[in-house]
C-alpha cells in the first residue's frame, strides 16, 4: 500500500482506472481501494462487449453511414429528455460535452492507448417513431476488437507499470464504509478489512471482516458503479409510474459486488444524489447455463426479425421490436402484469441475427482471433455460444412444429399458457406479407429499412422468410425475463466531475466518475441511453476527475 497518496481512488473498475491513468501521467501518487481482489481489477467493463459510441468515424463512413454532431446531439437530446430543470442542470452540460467528445478526440484517445474496433458498426437502441425522439438515427455502435477487457487493458497496463515505480497503490479487499470530512472537505476514508479472497473474477466473494482502516489524501474519488446487483435498491427507486410495475422476477446482468453502496455512504456525507428513478434494464436477458455470480444473467443482442410476443401472447406493437426501444418495451411488458416476454424466430434468425452481450460470450473477437471471427461469424450454423445456450439455456424451446414449440413454451410459462390458434393466426398473418415487396406490418418494414445498410445486410439482418417454412427451420421460442444492468441517475457533478452538494456547491476534496455519477453529472443519459455510451461515460468522467486532480491539487 502506498503511503501519502495525493489521491484515493475507491472502485478499481474502469472510471477508477482511467483516473488513475490521468494522475500518473500527471505525476501524481494514487492508491486504489476496492473490496474485491486483484482478480476484479477493471470491475464490470471487463464482462462488457466493449461497445463505444463514436460519432462520423472513417468505420461508418466506410460503411457510407453519414453521421454528423448534430445529427448525434439530436438523437442524445430527443433520447434523453431532460425535464427537471434542477437535477437535469449538470447532466445536460455532461451531455452536450460528452456527444462532442464522442465527434472529435474520444476515438484518437483511445487508438492512441492502443485500442482498436472492429469494421462493421453495429445499429443499435435503434428507437421509437419519430426523427427527433429516442434513437440512434444512423449506426454508432463500435465493438472493440478484445471487447471489454481490451478496453480495460489499454488503461490497466500503464497503471500497473506506475504500480512498479511506487506511482500507485492497491488495497484489494478494502471496504469502503464512511468518507472522513474536516472543515467542510473530504479528507480521506474510512472502512473494513475483508477477509482474503482466491475467488475468479465474477464470483461472490465473502463479506467477513478482520480489520479496520483509515486513510487520507487530498482528495477522493469515488468510481464504485452502480446498484445493478442490489434488487432491493433497484425495488425502491423502480419508477412505477414510467415503466409500471416493478418485475417480481429479476436477474442479474452484474457481479454481486456491484451493490450501490458507496451511494448511500457518500450521501451521508453530504453528497448530492439525483435522478434516482432513471435506470438502464433490458428486456432480452436469459438465465445463464454456466452461471459466474448469483442469478447471472446474459443480454441477447437481437437483430430485428424474431416475432416478439407478451405473456399473453399478443405480438408487440411498435416501437417494441427486437433492438429498437428498450423502455417502451419495458413498458409494454409490464403493462400486462407480468414481467416476461417471449421470442419466436427459426433457425435462420438465430444464426444471423442472435448476439451475447459479455466478453465471455464473444471469445472470437475477445480473444482477437481473426481466424475464429469469420469461422463463427460467416460460416453457417449459430455461433458456438449462442448454440450452447440453444441446447442448455433454460429460457430455450427447439421444435419442429408451431404446436410443438407451444407446448414446449407452455412448460417453462410463469403465467399463461399460450393459445395455439391465437399465435398461428399472427405468425401466419405475418408470414403473408413476406410473400410481395409491399407490407403493413411495421416491424418487417422495419427489417426492409435494415438491409438497406450494409452492415446489417451483411452481418446482422437475415433474408426475410416466413416464419413457419420448414426449410428455414426449426423454430425456437425464448422466454425473455428482466435483467438488471445499469444506473442512469446517481451522484451530481460538475464538468470536473466534483460532487455536488444539496446547496448546489461543489464538495471540497470529493469526485466521481463512472456510474456512481450516472457516467456524470448525475445522469448524462436522462430517461434513455444510446448505447455504446457506458463505457465511453466511463471513460469520460473518470478522465475529467483524473485531469481536473492533476491540474488543481496543491
Amino acid at each position: 500500500m502506498i503511503e501519502n497518496p495525493d489521491v484515493i481512488v475507491v472502485g478499481a473498475g474502469l472510471a477508477g482506472l482511467v483516473a488513475t491513468h490521468e494522475l500518473v501521467k500527471a505525476g501524481r501518487r494514487v492508491l486504489v481501494l476496492d473490496q474485491e481482489n486483484r482478480a476484479n481489477l477493471g470491475g464490470q467493463a471487463f464482462w462488457s462487449l466493449g461497445g463505444l459510441f463514436f460519432v462520423d468515424s472513417p468505420e461508418q463512413r466506410r460503411l457510407g453511414v453519414k453521421d454528423s454532431l448534430e445529427l448525434a446531439m439530436q438523437d442524445w437530446f430527443g433520447s434523453a429528455g431532460f425535464d427537471r430543470e434542477d437535477e437535469d442542470h449538470w447532466a445536460r452540460q455532461w451531455a452536450r460535452a460528452y456527444v462532442e467528445f464522442a465527434a472529435t478526440e474520444k476515438r484518437q484517445y483511445l487508438y492512441d492507448l492502443g485500442l482498436r474496433v472492429t469494421p462493421l458498426v453495429g445499429w443499435a437502441e435503434r428507437g421509437g417513431v419519430a426523427a427527433d425522439g429516442h434513437g440512434n438515427s444512423v449506426p454508432r455502435f463500435h465493438i472493440t476488437w478484445g471487447t471489454g477487457p481490451e478496453v480495460v487493458r489499454v488503461f490497466l497496463e500503464p497503471v500497473l507499470e506506475a504500480e512498479k515505480r511506487g506511482q500507485v497503490g492497491f488495497a484489494f479487499r478494502h471496504r469502503v464504509d464512511e468518507l472522513i470530512v474536516e472543515d467542510d472537505a473530504v479528507t480521506g476514508v474510512r472502512g473494513s478489512v475483508l477477509e482474503p479472497s482466491t475467488e475468479a473474477r465474477g464470483v461472490a466473494s465473502s463479506r467477513n471482516i478482520e480489520g479496520e482502516f483509515e486513510l487520507r489524501a487530498k482528495a477522493v474519488i469515488v468510481s464504485s458503479g452502480g446498484i445493478g446487483h442490489n434488487h432491493e435498491l433497484v425495488r425502491r427507486n423502480w419508477p412505477v409510474d414510467r415503466l409500471g410495475p416493478c418485475p417480481e422476477h429479476m436477474i442479474a446482468g452484474v457481479p454481486a459486488y456491484v451493490d450501490g453502496r458507496m451511494l448511500g455512504i457518500t450521501e451521508a456525507a453530504g453528497g448530492r444524489i439525483v435522478n434516482r428513478d432513471r435506470m438502464w434494464h433490458y428486456t432480452e436477458g436469459i438465465h445463464d447455463w454456466d452461471p459466474v455470480w448469483p442469478d447471472h444473467a446474459i443480454r441477447i443482442i437481437p437483430g430485428p426479425s424474431s416475432l416478439w410476443f407478451d405473456a399473453h401472447g399478443k405480438r408487440m406493437t411498435a416501437p417494441a421490436f427486437p433492438g429498437f426501444d428498450t423502455n417502451a418495451t419495458m413498458k409494454q411488458i409490464l403493462s400486462t402484469g407480468y414481467d416476461y416476454s417471449w421470442f419466436i424466430l427459426t433457425q435462420s434468425i438465430i444464426e444471423k441475427e442472435f448476439a451475447l452481450s459479455g466478453s465471455e460470450q464473444n471469445p472470437d473477437i475477445t480473444g482477437k482471433d481473426l481466424k475464429l471471427t469469420l469461422k463463427s461469424r460467416v460460416a453457417k450454423g449459430a455461433p458456438a455460444p449462442v448454440e450452447a445456450f440453444k441446447q442448455h439455456g433454460v429460457d430455450f424451446v427447439v421444435a419442429d412444429t408451431l404446436a410443438e414449440l407451444i407446448a414446449g413454451m407452455n412448460k417453462i410459462s410463469r403465467g399463461p399458457h399460450l393459445d395455439l390458434a391465437d399465435i398461428e393466426r399472427q405468425i401466419v398473418a405475418r408470414d403473408r406479407d413476406v410473400e410481395h415487396k409491399f407490407s403493413k406490418d411495421a416491424q418487417l418494414m422495419a427489417v426492409n429499412n435494415a438491409r438497406r445498410y450494409l452492415g446489417d445486410k451483411l452481418g446482422r439482418v437475415a433474408t426475410p422468410h416466413k416464419i413457419l417454412d420448414p426449410a428455414h427451420g426449426p423454430l425456437i421460442g425464448v422466454r425473455l425475463n428482466i435483467l438488471t444492468r445499469k444506473t442512469l441517475g446517481g451522484l451530481q457533478t460538475n464538468l470536473d466531475s466534483q460532487v455536488i452538494r444539496p446547496d448546489g456547491t461543489p464538495f471540497p476534496g470529493l469526485y466521481a466518475a463512472g456510474e456512481v455519477a450516472g457516467f456524470g453529472g448525475g445522469g448524462v443519459h436522462g430517461y434513455n441511453a444510446l448505447e455504446g455510451t457506458f463505457l465511453g461515460g466511463c471513460i469520460f468522467s473518470g478522465r475529467a476527475a483524473g485531469r481536473a486532480l492533476s491540474r488543481n491539487l496543491a
